[in-house]
Order: structure tokens, then sequence, then C-alpha cells
């Protein structure tokens, strides 16, 4: 599996409005800004009205108020901004198309219907996203800019692949976490039967490796990270659960795996469960019998 199908397999994370990821500190679109990979990320401090160039666009049909922050990105607007406001809308229009059009383009291709600057705006109306567009790896705001904030907009950017797996809002997530030993095949009478002091033969448990069931959806082993699917195998698993961040998950899927302690012949292992379609049938620990590796109820 690969990170963003992990993320979407979560409940949480599949269940997420388009305003929810909008709102996550891990908001992070990638785009293309000209020639140059970027990142639309919120802004760390949203700009006042009056220190916006004020532009009145359409989306489709749809309008739309963009706020353009002042920035040295762009030079020529930069020389009439003090006083842009006597400076005739038709050559502000011209800068904007010049020296913006990067970002106007990426707009479009975000929201995926056609960008048309309209002309200059007055205050605008209604809740305004607002956004910036610099380096992925940049620490620092780049180009600032407010947009409407409409159904089409955040429909368009409050997706899934637009959260930055690698923040730490994503990767600190703890998830549950259990360490299974082995998974043996055993017929349903057998566990009727079942009494304390019984002994289950397991020699599998001396020849595999453990793996590790994280929620009950996933299960990480040598070959990385996979969906976990029902079968009708008894499984011997550690009675405590543990814990594992997304992060741990995620760096899983490109091999680097946690590192977990398989079990040993001698005493102090921990208690072990035996689980069947998800219940536990069993509790019991490791010992040998007749010289073979079993567990006792």
């Amino acid at each position: 599996m690969k990170p963003l199908e992990i993320l979407s397999a979560l409940p949480a994370f599949a269940s997420m409005e388009p305003d929810s990821i909008l709102g996550s500190p891990a908001f992070s679109m990638r785009c293309r800004l000209g020639e140059v990979v970027a990142a639309v990320r919120p802004a760390a401090i949203a700009p006042a009205s009056e220190d916006l160039l004020q532009l009145s666009v359409t989306f489709g049909d749809e309008p739309h108020a963009l706020g353009i922050a002042r920035s040295p990105r762009f030079p020529e607007l930069d020389k009439i901004w003090d006083s842009r406001a006597d400076v005739p809308a038709p050559i502000v229009l011209a800068l904007v198309e010049r020296e913006c059009g990067p970002i106007l383009q990426m707009l479009e291709n975000a929201v995926r219907k056609q960008l048309r600057l309209v002309g200059i705006g007055g205050e605008a109306q209604g809740d305004q996203l607002a956004l910036c567009v610099a380096d992925p790896s940049a620490s620092e705001d780049g180009n600032v800019f407010t947009l409407t904030r409409s159904e089409t907009v955040v429909s368009a950017f409050g997706v899934l692949r637009n959260l930055d797996l690698a923040h730490e809002s994503i990767r600190s997530l703890a998830l549950p976490c259990e360490c299974e030993y082995a998974a043996v095949a055993m017929v349903e009478a057998d566990f009727a039967t079942l009494e304390p002091g019984d002994a289950i033969l397991m020699p599998e448990l001396a020849e595999s490796s453990p793996t590790l069931v994280v929620d009950g959806r996933f299960t990480i082993d040598g070959n990385g990270v996979s969906p976990c699917h029902g079968d009708a195998l008894a499984h011997v698993r550690e009675a405590a659960t543990r814990e594992i961040t997304l992060g741990e998950v995620f760096d899983a899927t490109e091999g680097n795996l946690p590192k977990v302690e398989g079990l040993k012949a001698e005493a102090g292992n921990p208690p072990l469960r035996l689980v069947l379609d998800g219940k536990t049938v069993a509790s019991g620990r490791l010992d040998r019998v007749g010289g073979q590796l079993a567990l006792v109820v």
C-alpha cells in the first residue's frame, strides 16, 4: 500500500469534509507555478483587505474575488503599489496579467474551470481563504493571496491528496497495534474444548517472523504494508496492545520497518492470546511440551 491509500482507509480521514481538509495545518496542494513546482498552503497571517490588490475574476460563469498581496516577486506592480488607486485600471490589469499570470494559470488548473480576469474589484464580500504559494520546502510564505471560499473552490482544493503526509499533525497520529507471531490452521471443534492448562503445539512460533497488525486494518511485515483480509486461521498475538504512529506506518511502505522482537524459548515472553475472526478465543503463555513450542492456555 502507498501512504495515501493508507490514509484513505482510515475512517477519520475517509470521512473528512473538504472544509476540514482546507482548514488542516497539513493542507499543502502541490501545483506548478510556471515551470516551478510549488505548493499552496494556508497563509501564516491573513492580510488585511486594504493591503491587497482586489481583483474580480470568474471561474466559468461564477464570480469570485481574488486578492493579491504586495510582493517583490511582482517588481512592476510593486513600483505602483502605493499609488495603484490612481493608476488607470487597464494598466494595472495588464501588469497583473504579465506578472501574476502563473498564479492565475495555477488557480485555473486547480479549479479545473476557465479563469477570466474581469477587472479591479472593490471590497471582497463573504468568507475568504488566505493562502500562499511557495516552494514546497520553504518555511516562509511565498506569494500570499485571498480567494472567495466558494463551494467550487473548496471542493476542488479540499481533497485528501492535498494533505502533506510528512506534516507532523498527520505523522504523529497514534494507532493501536498488535504484534502477531504466527497464524495456524485449527478446526472449530478444537476451540470448544479448550480448558486452562491445555497446550496447543505450535512449532510455527519458532520459525515465523513477527508482523504488526495496525488498527485491525493493515499488516506490516517484510513485504511492507498490506490491507488485512479475513481468514479462517488462528492468529497468535501478544496480549497487550501497542501504539504505532501513522508516520511509522508510512515509513514501512519504504522498507523502514519498526523493530519487533520475536518470541524466545526461554521464560520472560509476554502473555499471548489466540485470535479467530477478530475475537480472542484463548489466552496463555509460550512454553515447551515434549520439546516443542506450545501455547499453554
